[in-house]
């Protein structure tokens, strides 16, 4: 058996009803039946494209912070630098 996660979730009761139904006539589990419908959907899904400038400016970034000297008193920012305006 593969390994799995458990994920509690809330259903409104005609989705119940028909869970129910559709896993019996099936002859699986109700988990069965919601793993198969995620897989349906979710194939159905277009992941977005990866913006790779951005993740290529964090890391330039992240080197840049990596090779600043030490700052003698401290930090030389305030947390509100870190957000933009």
């Amino acid at each position: 058996m593969s390994s799995k996660i458990r994920k509690q979730i809330y259903i409104e009761p005609r989705q119940e009803h028909l869970l129910k139904a559709i896993a019996q006539q099936a002859g699986v589990s109700e988990a069965e039946i919601i793993r198969q419908a995620i897989d349906l959907h979710l194939g159905k899904i277009t992941p977005p494209p990866t913006n790779t400038a951005v993740w290529e400016a964090e890391r330039k970034f992240i080197e840049d912070m990596k090779t600043r000297p030490a700052q003698p008193r401290g930090r030389d920012w305030q947390r509100e630098d870190l957000y933009e305006r």
